[in-house]
């Protein structure tokens, strides 16, 4: 491969899909992940997460030359950090892998390079990693483009929506909103609205925060329709026949590296004044660890009735249905809750999407709803919805399964 035009670093749920869109153009791309294995099997042309319409991409593009991957990055004429930024202490945003991405290139950084944050970061990011350039390298100041352009793609539609969504794009100053516009313009057809990075690191926090709290509601009428036996999902369906009322559905919290996560960016930095995100957030958690107990309270229930421990099937593992990715994901949180505090029950786990755990020993779906006594769907999987359920199972549907629980 000749020398590439774009470095991607990072190679996951983001960096990988994008990374084959920009090669699809026919233009060189060179990926960076710090794992080898990652590495070695983008570099045979397949994938190491479940999208659709990804392998064919990624394959295509490295049969054509296009897309080459490598543990280290190598000059280009634009760079994109894309990132995981995780948390340290409690729920504080930690950006040393954005740090430590643009550590990594900053030798190679030349005059009228590009250099995109897309990894979802605090306000003032950016400029802190502008500051870091320009500290390492002064004799650059002034003369590279740097912006910031998050991501707003849902999982399971990432190769279309990367291509079709409208994208928000900050630069540090005029010159570098206009050249990461005309960098994108290349790839997206959808609009491209310009602003500062500042904002735009805040617009992905906001757009993400805005959809926790809305979920908060749901899963809050969820607790509360329990409590006062009326069927959550039929009341959401009657009142979102109002014309101006549109009320998520519920399920067992909020998971992935998005909604469960971006809020705290903004709590942590502005305590005082994010009353109602903070509170969604607590919401959200709580409804994981109310799932739980409810799982437990009806094992209870049915070893008191039947004089011996059910057999329990835990439906889903995915953040959100018909994907593989586990990150942040309640379902997770709550089959971990529940082996907790029954090393010594039945458990039959099922996650039609990924093959193996490296904790949970993994059950057919078909298998694990035949054997069981209680059947808790977790993740409303499209597999789980073609099921038949015999009556004498005890069912708790959290997720709009079979909408027919008092959950």
């Amino acid at each position: 491969m000749n020398q590439p035009e774009v470095v991607m670093i990072g190679l996951g749920y983001i960096g990988l899909p994008t990374a084959a869109l920009i090669a699809q153009n026919e233009v060189n791309v060179h990926g960076v992940d710090i794992n080898p294995k990652v590495v070695e099997t983008i570099n045979k042309g397949e994938i190491h997460i479940v999208e659709p319409e990804l392998d064919s991409a990624v394959e295509t593009a490295v049969k054509n030359g296009y897309l080459r991957a490598s543990t280290k990055a190598v000059t280009a004429n634009n760079y994109l950090i894309v990132v995981p930024t995780p948390f340290k202490g409690k729920n504080e945003p930690d950006i040393s892998f954005v740090e430590a991405a643009t550590l990594g290139i900053i030798p190679l950084l030349k005059e009228g390079d590009l250099y995109i944050i897309e990894s979802t970061s605090p306000i003032g990011t950016t400029e802190k990693m502008r500051d870091l350039i320009y500290q390492k390298r002064p004799e650059l100041r002034d003369k590279l483009f740097l912006a910031y352009c998050p991501e707003r793609v849902l999982p399971g539609n990432v190769m279309y929506e990367l291509v079709h969504n409208d994208r928000v794009i900050g630069g540090i100053d005029e010159k570098s909103t206009d050249k990461a516009i005309s960098f994108y313009s290349n790839y997206v057809k959808g609009k491209l609205h310009r602003t500062n990075a500042r904002t735009a690191e805040m617009c992905k926090l906001v757009e993400n925060s805005s959809r926790d709290v809305q979920i908060a509601f749901a899963n809050e009428l969820s607790l509360i329709c329990d409590k006062a036996e009326i069927n959550v999902w039929e009341l959401i369906n009657l009142a979102n026949k109002h014309p101006r009322v549109n009320i998520l559905q519920p399920g067992c919290g909020v998971g992935g590296h998005c909604i469960a996560v971006d809020p705290y960016f903004i709590v942590s930095e502005y305590p005082m004044e994010s009353k109602i995100i903070g509170t969604a957030r607590e919401v959200n958690n709580y409804k994981s660890f109310w799932c739980a107990e409810k799982i437990q309270n009806a094992k209870l229930k049915f070893e008191l009735e039947y004089g011996r421990k059910p057999k329990v099937a835990l439906m889903g593992l995915a953040f959100k249905p018909n994907i593989d990715d586990l990150r942040e994901s309640p379902a997770k949180y709550i089959v971990n809750k529940v082996l907790q505090n029954d090393s010594n029950g039945e458990y039959f786990i099922v996650e039609p999407n990924i093959e193996e755990h490296n904790v949970f020993k993994l059950t057919n779906y078909n298998e694990a709803i035949e054997k069981a006594d209680v059947i808790a769907f977790l993740v409303a999987h499209e597999e789980f919805k073609q099921m038949k359920l015999d009556k004498d199972k005890v069912v708790l549907d959290f997720c709009g399964v079979i909408k027919n629980e008092n959950i």
